[in-house]
């Protein structure tokens, strides 16, 4: 099983124009990411990325309220964790 979950470009590296790459912003985990088959994205975009790649670009309200359920469901599952459920 596989989630996807966006990550925010904080740069973008075009310097290989065959191999378009970016750091991507995970909840402050930084990923390296290819987007060289990614149309018009740039720094700010939300991306979703499997096995290095970025497959699409995520609206950005979408993006942020994905990451605001995923936060909220990693604390509900800390706070059963915290009493022994």
């Amino acid at each position: 099983m596989c989630l996807a979950v966006p990550g925010k470009i904080i740069s973008i590296d075009d310097s290989n124009t065959e191999l378009k790459m970016a750091k991507i912003n995970f909840g402050g985990i930084i990923k390296d990411a290819c987007i060289q088959w990614i149309e018009d994205v740039s720094i700010g975009d939300y991306v979703i990325v499997h096995a290095g790649f970025a497959l699409n670009k995520v609206d950005t309200t979408e993006a942020e309220e994905t990451i605001r359920m995923l936060n909220e469901m990693s604390r509900l599952l800390e706070d059963e964790d915290a009493k022994g459920n």
